[in-house]
């Protein structure tokens, strides 16, 4: 069976139901108060959790707390998507999971406009509740379980793993293609621009992941979040032709609103790539009922129909980046990477935890290194999502 294959059936030869996990009327059932295992139980501690104390620290600060933790967007929704937010808000019937035809073909033509991805079908684009939910749920979705393995990066979002974790996965953590050796995983993720680290893969590099892949049966899945946020670099798709020669088999890439429009409230994402994984995965979203509201449809047309907001937004993070990199160089930090994406990388040599208690003190809250992996433990990501006065303020406070 081929990975484009979905839901792989995993039952014991002679017990097999009607239906795949349907038990027959009077068969046993496990006794009543039986007390089941929960996926939850193999997660790791949720980790925004464990800055509270720091957040204390940081809020008791007598100008006030900057919070550049969490990344969540500060600015004003543009305003032709709250119009037609509020446009289609007169919808009293369901949506529809695979989105209306308007809301993909903005889609597809956005990633033709402004990424050089011309040959997205718009049949094969998924509208998604967000991308955290999709990045969450994809494993279990493409039918991976035990015995499948899933590579995330180095250093990488902590929903990776999760997700993995959640379809009951075995995770590597991989730097590069050389440290898996003759692993044969069943599904990579690769993350340009990278969160935490603002990373940006070349070209070339995406290349190699992609035939080194397709010989092994392996689906890549890139997430590309911050592909309109590019500083020092380019970020470029997975699907770009340079890349994948215009082929998009076994290849998906995932999209989001929430930063370069300022639509994290909304959760709206999308999911492209692969024909028969999209239509898989679509006929999959439709029994779980995985739909977008009507509206935020709408609004998210008009984001994707809109390139003015996104560079005026740019326009904004791009002043603020300027100003942190600075004010954390003098305070003693080295930035690296970070030549995409809302993020600094940034390191005094010293445990994450160190820095980040350095700088509650100074009412500034940041994420450790430590949330995005092991190699993360003597840095930590400094996001640019506060309002101009906050981030002038925290500049007066590190270069004081």
């Amino acid at each position: 069976m081929t990975r484009s294959s979905l839901l792989c059936r995993r039952w014991v030869k002679g017990t097999e139901p009607a239906a795949p996990g349907v038990r027959k009327a009077g068969g046993a059932g496990p006794a009543f108060g039986m007390t089941r295992a929960t996926p939850g139980g193999r997660l790791p501690q949720f980790p925004w959790d464990q800055l509270a104390a720091a957040g204390d620290t940081a809020g008791n600060h007598p100008h006030g707390i900057v919070d550049l933790s969490v990344g969540t967007p500060v600015d004003r929704v543009p305003g032709p998507v709250r119009t037609a937010l509020a446009d289609a808000s007169n919808a009293p019937g369901y949506p529809t999971v695979h989105g209306t035809p308007e809301l993909r073909g903005a889609y597809s033509a956005w990633m033709d406009r402004s990424h050089g991805v011309g040959n997205i079908d718009p049949i094969a684009v998924l509208p998604t509740i967000g991308s955290k939910e999709l990045v969450a749920s994809l494993p279990g979705q493409l039918g991976l379980g035990i015995g499948d393995t899933v590579v995330i990066p180095d250093i990488a979002y902590p929903t990776y793993e999760v997700g993995a974790l959640m379809a009951g996965c075995t995770v590597v953590r991989a730097e590069g293609l050389m440290a898996l050796g003759p692993e044969r995983p069943a599904l990579l993720w690769v993350n340009s621009p990278s969160n935490p680290t603002g990373r940006v893969l070349p070209t070339a590099h995406l290349a190699k992941v992609v035939s080194w892949a397709r010989a092994r049966g392996c689906i890549v899945v890139s997430d590309e979040c911050y592909i309109d946020l590019g500083w020092d670099s380019v970020p470029v798709s997975i699907l770009h032709p340079e890349v994948c020669g215009g082929d998009f088999t076994g290849l998906l890439a995932v999209h989001s609103l929430s930063k370069r429009s300022n639509m994290a409230g909304y959760r709206a994402g999308f999911l492209s790539g692969d024909p028969a994984l999209i239509a898989s995965l679509l006929a999959l979203r439709r029994h779980l009922g995985q739909m977008l509201p009507t509206p935020i449809q709408a609004a998210a047309t008009a984001a994707l129909d809109d390139d003015g907001h996104v560079m005026a937004q740019r326009a904004r993070y791009g002043e603020r980046r300027l100003k942190l990199i600075d004010a954390f160089e003098r305070a003693g930090f080295a930035v690296g990477h970070s030549e995409a994406g809302l993020y600094l990388w940034c390191t005094r040599n010293e445990p994450a935890s160190d820095s980040v208690d350095w700088l509650a003190e100074r009412g500034i809250l940041v994420a450790p290194g430590t949330f995005y992996g092991p190699a993360g433990a003597r840095h930590i990501r400094v996001a640019l999502t506060a309002t101009d006065e906050r981030i002038d303020s925290a500049v007066a406070r590190l270069v004081r």
